[in-house]
């Protein structure tokens, strides 16, 4: 007989075969305990007694499967996180990307949009914003809404104030944003050269050609399996000489194919070699 444990492994594991079987999302190789948690924490907040019932209202509700995504797949973020990080790409990549007339990076996995933002805020600081055209993707539709419209609790000022100031920023945050109703807006100018749409990076099409790719705190909701096939996915979507961006808590000891090499090891940058 199973165990309540091993029970509940197996309704978790077939909500997440419903899920890919009737949407198309496969969440099934991201990282278990970290989806096991998720998933009971979308049943507690949906009210429902049980996985079966979960399972059942994904499968015959589509808007209600929507909010479960976004709860599966929310990920923590803010305005220059891991500040060394953004000074070490504007100290080292952006001199790079200078050499370019035109440059294409893609924000893949960008959640609500604030690091898409930070990297609009250094290349318009460097003088490169007009030579750049920016992709910021997510699986989460309610991610992108709040990505587009860059607006976010005030309340987080301080921090995204004192992040931006250790990353090296050259004028004050407040130039950036527009603040109201206890909220900040970032301004229109920073979307200008910036397009936010839907992208699963577990089964949508490569990206071709890209300068820069920046996949911070994504691959480490993800399974040994699902990591590989996505950083193949990632190499591939990159041009030759290319950056790959990834989170300090990510780490690339090689690429399936040995195609990077380290080009700042303590903040995660690699670049492709051919």
């Amino acid at each position: 007989m199973m165990s309540g444990d091993e029970v509940e492994a197996l309704e978790i594991r077939l909500v997440l075969e419903a899920i890919q079987a009737h949407y198309g999302y496969d969440l099934r190789d991201y990282a278990s305990a970290s989806m096991q948690r998720r998933v009971m924490t979308a049943l507690r907040r949906s009210g429902l007694a049980h996985l079966g019932e979960l399972q059942h209202r994904l499968l015959t509700d589509p808007a209600f499967f929507g909010s479960v995504l976004d709860a599966l797949t929310v990920r923590v973020t803010e305005l220059f996180r891991d500040p060394a990080y953004h000074l070490t790409f504007r100290e080292r990549v952006v001199p790079l990307l200078r050499t370019y007339p035109l440059f294409k990076i893609w924000h893949a996995g960008c959640a609500s949009g604030e690091e898409v933002y930070a990297t609009a805020i250094t290349l318009l600081e460097e003088g490169l914003y007009e030579r750049a055209q920016i992709y910021a993707t997510d699986l989460s539709h309610e991610a992108l809404d709040q990505a587009r419209h860059g607006i976010y609790p005030a309340t987080q000022v301080g921090k995204f104030a004192d992040n931006y100031r250790r990353a090296g920023g050259k004028a004050e945050l407040s130039a950036y944003y527009t603040e109201a109703y206890d909220h900040i807006a970032m301004r229109e100018s920073l979307r200008r050269n910036v397009v936010f749409f839907q992208h699963n990076l577990v089964s949508d099409h490569v990206f071709g050609e890209m300068n820069v790719i920046v996949c911070r705190n994504v691959l480490i909701y993800f399974g040994p399996e699902l990591k590989a096939r996505v950083l193949r996915k990632l190499e591939q979507s990159l041009c030759p000489r290319g950056f790959l961006c990834l989170g300090t808590s990510e780490h690339l000891v090689a690429s399936p194919t040995q195609a990077f090499e380290e080009f700042a090891a303590r903040d995660r940058i690699y670049r492709r070699e051919t």
